[in-house]
């Protein structure tokens, strides 16, 4: 057993980011602000990947996260002295080259730092092998048991690239209590604790529905989980930081980014329907019954490429005969273009209001979207004729920035290999190779069956108010498509909502996915439905199909719209 914490029952891992831009003195702040076994950071995204990606393109060296380059120098003897360990993603696409510079670093600073990574997600120079093109990055989602050999032999700091978002809660956690590969239960719980506190604040009040309710929001702690041998959990914070953790604002971060009730990881799958929360003390939040599952057979990889060139402009459009004055930028633009590009896509959004009384509030703005291969199509050649219309359209014809040149744009999609074809490698602090293989056992992934209902409410008197009267809500991407999970607080409220919010109904509420295929799963214990949108988003994130591109307000959209409400769930 790894002697990771000095408790054997309770391993307490803390988070310091949830993204590659997230608050720099976060590390700091948990090291400063109360116990902590093992700080944990997560710095990878779709859309990072291909960022760090192109950095690398730029420069063999990089592709990793830079900024926890920066924030560990500040760090690393505070870490040390303190006895915390640190697992980290934000080795990107060039793990084994940030874990040279964290030991370099290590040295400048006269510390005695052992430093291990994981490698072997790049799987970008066997794609075409693969059968998975020609992608600028292709990485697979790693486990945690590369970690896990990591912390056994010692290691102070692990570097990852691109393992899932939750391995770097569950290596730590495997490693302290000792667990087999087949420890399903265990590892689902670890599985939930991580996701819970991947994306830092989320999980402690930031990005919350009822944020009307919470005391002080200023600036949020970082969450921490504390984790037991079962695999049970509680998520805390430090004392006397902002934000709070309450059952709603873990719901909120565990309803974040899911598909469906079997939550599929390289380690194991976890069955979501089985989570149950419940409240353990002021911002302390028990997690238990995470039942798990021999993983899938396949790992999910993350393959960017380069779509082409991007470029956009904005009119405003203000006062009166709105849509008569977006019809005429719209002609004359594509009449005067030199050549159309591939897209050439439209929105005008309806912001104005009758008899305004600010011009602001009197103007509408009407998005034109080019994307093309040839760079030339939508830079010089789209930006200044929309310019040109200047002094030659509509009344008031102005814009909200200047125009662009166009830039590069992504396109993600996800791939699947067989788990014996990724060399899943631990470099220990000695430099010694540690080949991880596949797991012996596997499930192929298949759709829970909805289980039963509840009974419905009796008809009664209803109100027509906004959904989110009554329910919350987190949406977020994966991908080209979206999820929207939505749950509610009491039993009465959720014989509802199991009844009224169907696929249907979120079609009528949302028209923008009127066309789309929508999947809902139903989770009884969390009193929550989670709809999956596919292809709401196009082609990913840094595609950029609609004005929200990572859907983070769509859930926020639905709870705006109106719905007949019984007197009885409003009181």
């Amino acid at each position: 057993m790894s002697a990771l914490a000095a408790d054997p029952d309770v391993i307490r891992i803390g988070n310091c980011s949830g993204f590659y831009g997230d608050r720099f003195g976060a590390m700091r702040e948990m090291l400063e602000g109360g116990h902590l076994d093992v700080l944990t950071g997560d710095y990878l995204a779709e859309l990072t990947m291909l960022i760090l990606g192109r950095d690398r393109m730029k420069d063999p060296g990089l592709g990793y996260a830079k900024t926890f380059l920066r924030q560990l120098e500040d760090c690393l003897g505070l870490a040390l002295e303190r006895n915390v360990q640190i697992v980290t993603n934000a080795g990107g696409v060039n793990p084994a080259g940030l874990a040279e510079k964290v030991s370099e670093l290590a040295g400048r600073l006269g510390l005695d730092a052992r430093v291990g990574h994981v490698e072997g997600d790049d799987l970008t120079g066997r794609a075409a092998e693969l059968g998975l093109g020609s992608p600028l990055t292709a990485n697979a989602y790693l486990g945690a048991w590369g970690i896990v050999e990591c912390l056994d032999a010692g290691a102070d700091i692990v570097v990852t690239g691109r393992v899932t978002d939750a391995s770097v809660v569950v290596g730590p956690a495997a490693a302290h209590f000792g667990w087999a590969r087949t420890d399903y239960d265990a590892l689902a719980g670890a599985v939930v604790a991580g996701h819970v506190i991947e994306c830092g604040t989320q999980a402690t009040g930031g990005n919350f529905a009822f944020f009307t309710e919470l005391a002080d929001l200023g600036r949020p702690g970082f969450p921490i989980a504390e984790l037991r041998a079962d695999g049970s959990s509680v998520i805390t914070k430090h004392a006397g930081t902002g934000g709070a953790v309450t059952v709603d604002t873990v719901s909120a971060q565990l309803m974040y980014e899911i598909q469906g009730a079997r939550y599929a990881g390289p380690d194991v799958t976890t069955r979501l329907d089985t989570v149950e929360l419940t409240a353990d003390g002021p911002d302390r939040v028990a997690i238990r019954g995470a039942e798990g599952e021999p993983p899938p057979p396949r790992l999910k990889v993350s393959l960017n490429t380069l779509g082409g060139f991007r470029n956009e402009m904005e009119f405003i459009l203000t006062g009166l005969d709105i849509e008569a004055k977006a019809e005429l930028a719209q002609r004359q633009l594509e009449s005067w273009l030199p050549e159309r590009p591939a897209e050439l896509d439209w929105t005008l959004a309806r912001l104005d209001r009758p008899d305004a009384e600010t011009e602001e509030q009197a103007s509408a703005l009407l998005r034109c979207v080019v994307r093309d291969p040839d760079p030339k199509k939508v830079g010089r050649a789209f930006s200044g004729v929309a310019v040109e219309l200047a002094l030659a359209s509509y009344p008031g014809c102005s814009f909200t920035a200047p125009p662009g040149s166009g830039a590069p744009y992504g396109v993600y999609r996800p791939g699947y290999v067989d788990a014996s074809e990724v060399a899943h490698t631990a470099v220990r602090p000695a430099g010694f190779r540690v080949l991880v293989g596949a797991p012996a056992k596997t499930q192929i992934l298949e759709d829970v069956p909805e289980p039963a209902l509840p009974e419905p409410l009796p008809p009664g008197p209803t109100r027509r108010v906004p959904l989110g009267s009554v329910a919350l809500a987190r949406s977020g991407d994966k991908g080209g498509d979206a999820n929207i999970g939505v749950w509610v607080r009491t039993d009465e409220q959720w014989r509802w909502l199991a009844h009224t919010l169907t696929v249907d109904r979120v079609r009528e509420l949302l028209p923008e996915t009127a066309a789309l295929e929508i999947t809902r799963h139903v989770l009884p214990n969390l009193r929550a439905l989670n709809f999956l949108i596919t292809g709401l988003l196009g082609e990913g994130v840094a595609y950029q199909a609609r004005f929200d591109p990572q859907a983070k307000g769509l859930g926020e959209w639905l709870r705006s719209r109106h719905l007949d409400i019984p007197l009885e769930l409003l009181s």
